[in-house]
């Protein structure tokens, strides 16, 4: 056993919820800690698919309070729903994909140790993401709330026709929407829904907030991006069974006469990227950028 001096005395891993081929992977990698003299924890959740272990198993909020450091391996669906979960306790994160590379979860299963082993060393870039919370009112009371670090969606039922919204920022007026949704979104959640809807594509070191319209009736409805301090209201005029997804985590039924204000969450995630972590071979991947002409 060879003690390592990391900064990272404590960590926590993470897997796929309900994804019983995470359990080899995670184990070894649980052992590959220890013997580095790391104390591992493993979320209560994760702990019941992987079979009997002599870990520490906490629940989320726990690990919250008492880790250096979480290993999430899963993808970066898993990744959105810890991200939000954790967000207040300030504890990076560092993503392992188990199959296609993701936007949060950058490192593969099969270079899972070494590239872990750099990172207990240091050899890694923090990068910051925001979070924005999405919050619903009605009748001037709060009724929901939580946080997101994709994007807040306003959607039209299932057999809704188009909705319409009223759209505010800071106090502001700015248009009346008649559409299929909006999607109020984060730069992480740039390259998500947002993109599908023609949205443009934020570098996460902006600080910025983008409201993209689905399918707008008319097509002067474009997308912008507002600074990150905004405060935006959404009123919900008309649509019948329209719903809030916030990261798709969460779904809220809306009433007429809802609103929902979105604004920034005061702390945001870091996450732990491999050196050499490249955001923009990530999008020529996942968009099948040509790399030459």
């Amino acid at each position: 056993m060879h003690s390592m001096n990391t900064v990272f005395k404590t960590i926590a891993l993470i897997g796929k919820y309900k994804c019983p081929e995470i359990a080899k992977p995670l184990l070894r990698l649980a052992s590959f800690l220890e013997e580095r003299g790391i104390a591992v924890l493993i979320d209560k959740l994760t702990a019941t698919h992987i079979g009997k272990n002599a870990y520490t198993v906490l629940e989320l909020e726990e690990i919250g309070r008492k880790a250096d450091l979480a290993i999430v391996l899963g993808g970066d669906g898993t990744m959105l729903n810890i991200a939000c979960t954790l967000a207040p306790f300030d504890v990076p994160l560092v993503g392992i994909n188990q199959g296609r590379l993701g936007f949060l979860t950058d490192i593969s299963l099969d270079t899972m140790l070494e590239t872990i082993g750099a990172v207990l060393e240091g050899k890694y870039v923090a990068e910051k993401r925001m979070l924005i919370q999405g919050e619903v009112f009605r009748d001037g009371a709060s009724v929901f709330q939580t946080l997101a670090l994709n994007d807040v969606v306003i959607s039209k039922g299932a057999h809704g026709s188009l909705i319409e919204l009223d759209v505010r920022i800071d106090s502001l007026f700015v248009y009346t929407l008649r559409s299929d949704g909006l999607i109020i979104a984060t730069p992480t959640g740039s390259t998500a829904y947002a993109l599908s809807s023609d949205g443009p594509i934020l570098h996460p070191n902006l600080s910025a907030i983008v409201l993209v319209p689905v399918c707008p009736h008319t097509l002067s409805n474009r997308p912008i991006a507002v600074g990150s301090e905004s405060v935006i209201e959404i009123r919900l005029v008309e649509g019948a069974d329209a719903r809030g997804y916030f990261d798709s985590h969460s779904s809220f039924d809306l009433k007429e006469n809802d609103k929902v204000v979105v604004t920034r969450f005061p702390k945001a995630i870091r996450l732990l990227q491999p050196i050499g972590h490249s955001y923009y071979h990530t999008l020529r991947e996942k968009l099948h950028w040509s790399e030459t002409y």
